[in-house]
């Protein structure tokens, strides 16, 4: 696919893509709560396990490069938090309940969890949180419950003005520095196996009957093409993806990965340590579901 690269005036709080360019036509199809209520509850819990990594922004503090930049991620940890709420929320108006995330959703929110601050706003913000924001346009767009489109239409101001933080910082940071470019670029590529995975797990483990998930393997390619567009615009890619050849492609992600495979080599030798001694590192991601504030949350079905 060849991108158009022009700027349009239609950009959401400063994001480089407008709605529109994130927007798939789903040509009038509707997810219906009752009969849709497994899919959307698989897709509630992916989103609510993504919530629970947003909430871990705090970590990001202490690399913030910047006042500003630290302001706005506090006022995210805020917002992240709300987010967690909400999807407890709409779980209750759709009479689902909390359940372990997919593996490919827990690779893409964690295993692709940044290393340094460049990858934290341009994988998780610029790109995670972009995808994600794909996903409640469509939700927003197709779901005939207004109460939890209401929620989600509120959600989606923030998650433009996180988007737009990942790209602005992304831009900045490999200003000068065509090594991290190449870096960045790489892991977008492993970031885009696993959304188009994830595509093919809901494929094939989900019910088939309704008329918007049907429609999931265009709606995948309007994801591509719109984080491919937003790649070009950051200025992390300068050709097509279409023009990656596989062999420059695995090279991209081979030096892309060098860090990484170095960094979780020692993680792996220093695990029994921490394992007998019981100080290996717990997350929030690996105790929500038990969590009483989402066994029993504290939520009012008000605003």
């Amino acid at each position: 696919m060849t991108a158009d690269l022009g700027h349009t005036d239609g950009g959401m709080d400063g994001m480089l893509l407008s709605r529109a360019e994130m927007t798939f036509n789903f040509a009038g199809a509707r997810l219906e709560p009752a009969r849709d209520r497994e899919v959307l509850g698989w897709m509630m819990n992916q989103f609510l396990y993504g919530e629970i990594t947003g909430i871990q922004i705090g970590h990001w503090l202490y690399q913030a490069p910047d006042i500003e930049a630290a302001r706005f991620l506090a006022r995210q940890a805020v917002e992240e938090f709300q987010h967690v709420d909400n999807f407890l929320r709409i779980m209750t108006l759709l009479g689902v309940s909390p359940a372990p995330a997919h593996p490919v959703l827990r690779f893409l929110a964690t295993g692709m969890m940044g290393g340094s601050w460049a990858e934290h706003v341009a994988l998780e913000m610029a790109a995670g949180e972009g995808f994600v924001l794909m996903c409640f346009y469509a939700i927003i767009d197709t779901l005939d419950q207004p109460r939890v489109v209401d929620i989600l239409t509120r959600a989606v101001k923030q998650e433009e003005r996180h988007v737009a933080f990942g790209e602005a910082q992304t831009m900045r940071v490999i200003d000068g520095r065509p090594w991290l470019r190449r870096r960045l670029l790489g892991l977008n590529l492993v970031s885009l196996w696993a959304v188009r995975r994830l595509a093919r797990v809901m494929s094939t483990r989900l019910p088939q009957d309704s008329p918007v998930l049907r429609q999931l393997p265009q709606f995948l390619a309007r994801v591509v093409a719109s984080h491919e567009l937003r790649m070009r615009r950051m200025g992390l890619l300068d050709v097509p993806l279409d023009r990656l050849s596989s062999v420059r492609r695995a090279l991209l992600v081979a030096e892309a990965y060098v860090g990484k495979v170095l960094g979780a080599v020692v993680g792996l030798l220093l695990w029994p340590v921490g394992f007998v001694t019981g100080r290996r590192k717990r997350r929030l991601t690996d105790t929500y579901l038990s969590d009483p504030a989402i066994q029993k949350p504290a939520i009012t079905d008000g605003q």
